[in-house]
C-alpha cells in the first residue's frame, strides 16, 4: 500500500499537483532560509519552509492536516509580514500573494483531502 494518496478524479490529480508544487516551493525556502539564517537573517524562511514542506508531504498523502497546516503557515507569513512592513502595500505584496494564492488552492483542496481519508481509515477498518 502506498503511502500517498491515489486520485480518482480530476480534483484528486489537482491536490496531488498542488502538494507537489507546494513541497517543491518549500524546500528551497528550508535551504535558502538556512544560508540566510547563517549570516544573521531572520530564522522565519527556516521555519515556514519547513512547514510548507510539511504541509505538502501531507497532502500528498491524502490528509487534511497537510492543508490546515499549510494555512496555519500561511496565516503566520501574513503576521510576519505586518510584522516586517506594517501596512505598507507594496511592501506586503512580495510577501503574502503566492502564498494566499496557493492558500485559496488548498482551502479549496479540503474537501478532497477529507475524502481521501476518509477512504484511507474505511479501508484500514476493512483490512483489520
Amino acid at each position: 500500500m502506498s503511502a500517498f494518496m491515489k486520485p480518482h478524479s480530476a480534483a484528486g490529480w489537482a491536490t496531488l499537483l498542488l502538494a507537489v508544487i507546494i513541497i517543491l516551493l518549500g524546500l528551497p525556502l528550508v535551504y535558502m532560509g538556512a544560508e540566510l539564517a547563517f549570516l544573521g537573517g531572520s530564522l522565519y524562511y527556516v521555519v515556514c519552509g519547513l512547514v510548507v514542506t510539511v504541509a505538502g508531504v501531507l497532502m500528498a498523502m491524502g490528509r487534511p492536516a497537510g492543508g490546515l497546516l499549510y494555512l496555519g503557515a500561511c496565516a503566520f507569513t501574513w503576521l510576519w509580514a505586518f510584522w516586517e512592513v506594517g501596512l505598507d502595500g507594496w511592501g506586503l505584496l512580495p510577501r503574502v500573494f503566492g502564498p494566499t494564492l496557493l492558500a485559496i488552492g488548498v482551502a479549496l483542496c479540503l474537501p478532497v483531502l477529507r475524502r481521501a481519508e476518509q477512504a484511507r481509515t474505511t479501508h484500514v477498518r476493512e483490512v483489520a
